[in-house]
């Protein structure tokens, strides 16, 4: 089932580069990092989630990138750009050989199904 995004013929042509500039800058860095890296957290200070998802890495001897954007009361302006522009609501955020896959959740499942080993090839 594809995410529901809003059609660009719905957004006002004087409106469309302000949305596409929006905080893009965070959105190239994470982008790159996941293209450079097998494996990519995308964290904040304070989530137990990314350090957790970092520890099931570490536990099975997986190197991986990771980038941490403030806190709970900093930069969520800019962590809303990644929201938006994954679809995926809380972090991490983790990407694979540059595909998302989730959040810590979902790595666990990928960790114990066999799948992320198969996806790092």
């Amino acid at each position: 089932m594809p995410r529901a995004i809003l059609e660009e013929a719905r957004i006002h042509p004087a409106v469309r580069e302000t949305i596409a500039k929006h905080h893009a800058g965070i959105v190239d860095e994470v982008w790159a990092a996941a293209l450079a890296h097998p494996v990519l957290v995308v964290g904040m200070m304070g989530n137990p989630f990314p350090v957790k998802a970092s520890r099931a890495l570490d536990a099975i001897g997986v190197a991986h990138h990771k980038l941490s954007y403030g806190s709970y009361l900093s930069q969520w302006r800019r962590r809303n750009a990644l929201k938006m522009w994954t679809g995926w609501p809380t972090f991490p955020m983790i990407f694979v050989r540059g595909q998302f896959v989730g959040g810590a959740q979902d790595l666990q499942r990928l960790i114990d199904n066999g799948e992320l080993k198969t996806l790092l090839g």
